[in-house]
């Protein structure tokens, strides 16, 4: 087992433990990341934060998800995996997400998560660290920065909220198919 033991930052007499995730983790951090990462947080998202992103992540790259604990609670993570590509001699990581309770952020726990994980790309040969954030995301956007990480390539991703016409189908199909019982009752 991976664990990091270490002071936290804030002075608190507890010790964060950066550890790999088990299984028993999962519903504490699919729970934690459905605070962090709600659709009204950050609508944009590309990708959606699912139990079955967590799982996928973890039944994949188990050694590349992290949890931070702090008196036997979760309090942060960071999930991630590696890439491959063909005709490329370079291994690239990605760091997925990495999310912290809001009560401990500005603590060093998200420093801690990061650096665990760095030390775990490059012990397994990767060659360049890539994450992503909105542009909005100021605070994410400094973090990484203050990591190391440069050259921004802007991506623009565009949404569209089909929810209004999702409805409007169901009453069509709904008027439909209740149209067509009925005409088929007097056949």
């Amino acid at each position: 087992m991976l664990v990091d033991d270490d002071l936290s930052t804030k002075g608190k007499c507890s010790y964060i433990k950066i550890r790999q995730m088990e299984i028993d983790d999962l519903p504490v951090v699919f729970h934690l990341g459905e605070r962090l990462f709600s659709a009204e947080e950050a609508p944009n998202l590309y990708r959606t934060w699912d139990q079955y992103e967590v799982v996928d992540l973890f039944n994949a790259d188990s050694e590349f998800c992290l949890v931070a604990e702090l008196d036997d609670r979760i309090i942060g993570f960071a999930l991630g995996t590696t890439v491959t590509k063909s005709r490329s001699a370079w291994k690239y990581g990605y760091l997925i997400w990495l999310g912290v309770e809001p009560s401990h952020h500005r603590s060093g726990v998200a420093q801690r998560l990061f650096n665990r994980f760095k030390d775990l790309m490059l012990k397994t040969g990767v060659r360049m660290l890539l994450v992503d954030t909105e542009a909005e995301n100021l605070a994410a956007l400094h973090f990484f920065r203050k990591q190391g990480f440069g050259n921004p390539q802007q991506h623009i991703y565009l949404s569209m909220n089909l929810a209004a016409l999702q409805q409007s189908l169901k009453r069509k199909q709904n008027g439909e198919s209740s149209d067509h019982r009925i005409r088929k009752n007097h056949s």
